[in-house]
């Protein structure tokens, strides 16, 4: 039964999304190569045929060698750095309000390009969650970081882990300045916010991202010795319910979609295809949803995620659920030429729909007339006894607030993954 989780259908809707995402790219946004003189830019000083941002290349290990540490990744995907953020303020911050529901089921664009200042997203729960991470990861180290070597070309695992930190870096100290700093002389990484210095290429890249970044890393490489099927090769997974990293990695992309009903007839050929055709200048991003009690992070498989679901408890009230968003991206790393899955866990207790427009009706139209395999598969008969009056709730007073009109067409709202006035709520939250 726990392959039916929310974090199951995370995967398994973010692959629907791939593959509508290819369909939809290869019809309507294919762009000319940059010209040769275009893409040979330089990189800090390096050869320019090592500098391409858009093709996708196999570089060889001398070649990766020669580029060096800590190289620009802006120019080597073609994703620019994002804006500093001056007014973000980590102990008010709070993450934009992903409202990521969708009417009806046969929409196909759950995607969207990814907005390159929102790739990492910091909030007021930064500490404490890392905290509240760095006790899962005693308790339960090898479900939740780790790295499968036996592929053809174990170093390119390394060396996209090296990468993806290089990344991360490079996208904290423009974005945050006032909280991160890396010094390119010493190669020391500053992280204000917690108050400590990291040497970070004496450091594990993994061990560095789970101690700087409350957010999860799944890295996906293809392997000649499977085909060229990609293979769950290294990552940092401390989010997921009903699973863990130790029983996928090492899996090929069927594998760990293996109870998606039918993934392998239907998907997996457009997903590894989709995979291998994924460009460096392209990241996508897009969110799953689940309706939960509490702010569950990490939940191993076994009897206790049984019991959570295993029937209705009639003591849960509406103030217990929340709104847990898994907000996810998915990039190519330009040197290893993996591609690296990232997730963030929001929570958001549901009595904030209660002024957000739209929202309860939607929602409710999902839960009372969605495709009921979806239904199942999220496991959202366990709360729907206490969501369902909560919604009707909300929006009878929508109503009377003049928000939302009685028989109006419900459908994914305009504003999609937000809703109309977010920004004006959430900046009131944080306080500017």
């Amino acid at each position: 039964m726990f392959e039916y989780t929310s974090i199951h259908i995370l995967f398994a809707s973010f692959a629907v999304a791939l593959v509508f995402a290819f369909i939809l790219y290869s019809r309507g946004n294919t762009k000319r190569s940059p010209s040769k003189s275009n893409r040979d830019r330089t990189l800090q000083g390096k050869p320019s045929n090592l500098s391409s941002a858009y093709p996708l290349k196999s570089y060889t290990q001398a070649e990766i060698t020669s580029i060096g540490r800590y190289p620009s990744y802006s120019t080597l995907t073609g994703v620019p750095l994002p804006e500093a953020y001056h007014a973000f303020d980590i102990k008010t911050a709070k993450p934009r309000p992903y409202r990521p529901f969708r009417w009806a089921y046969h929409q196909t664009m759950a995607f969207k390009k990814l907005e390159p200042n929102w790739w990492l997203e910091l909030e007021s729960t930064y500490t404490t969650r890392l905290l509240q991470r760095s006790r899962l990861l005693q308790t339960h180290k090898t479900k939740i970081i780790g790295k499968h070597l036996e592929i053809t070309d174990p170093w390119r695992v390394e060396v996209a882990c090296k990468e993806l930190m290089e990344m991360v870096i490079q996208f904290l100290c423009s974005r945050y300045p006032q909280y991160f700093h890396f010094d390119t002389s010493k190669y020391v990484f500053l992280n204000r916010i917690l108050d400590k210095e990291f040497e970070v290429y004496e450091m594990d890249p993994l061990d560095f991202l789970f101690q700087n970044v409350p957010e999860d890393f799944a890295i996906m490489m293809p392997d000649e010795g499977r085909g060229g099927k990609y293979v769950f090769v290294a990552g940092i997974i401390c989010s997921s319910i009903g699973w863990d990293l130790g029983g996928k990695i090492g899996k090929v992309l069927g594998d760990i979609h293996g109870a998606v009903p039918e993934y392998k007839d239907k998907m997996e050929m457009s997903m590894d295809r989709y995979f291998s055709k994924l460009t460096l200048d392209k990241p996508i991003q897009r969110g799953s949803w689940d309706i939960v009690v509490g702010e569950p992070l990490f939940v191993c498989p076994g009897e206790e995620f049984e019991k959570r679901r295993s029937g209705q408890d009639e003591t849960i009230k509406e103030e217990d659920l929340t709104l847990r968003v898994d907000w996810q991206t998915l990039r190519r790393l330009p040197l290893s030429g993996a591609i690296v899955f990232n997730y963030k866990a929001l929570f958001t207790p549901i009595k904030e729909f209660e002024d957000e427009p739209g929202l309860p009706a939607l929602v409710e139209k999902v839960f009372m007339e969605g495709n009921k395999k979806i239904l199942k598969y999220k496991g959202t008969w366990h709360v729907e006894h206490v969501v369902l009056p909560a919604l009707e709730r909300m929006k009878r007073k929508q109503v009377e607030m003049g928000i939302w009109e009685e028989g109006r067409e419900v459908r994914t709202l305009e504003e999609s993954p937000f809703y109309r006035g977010w920004e004006e709520k959430w900046r009131r939250q944080q306080g500017f």
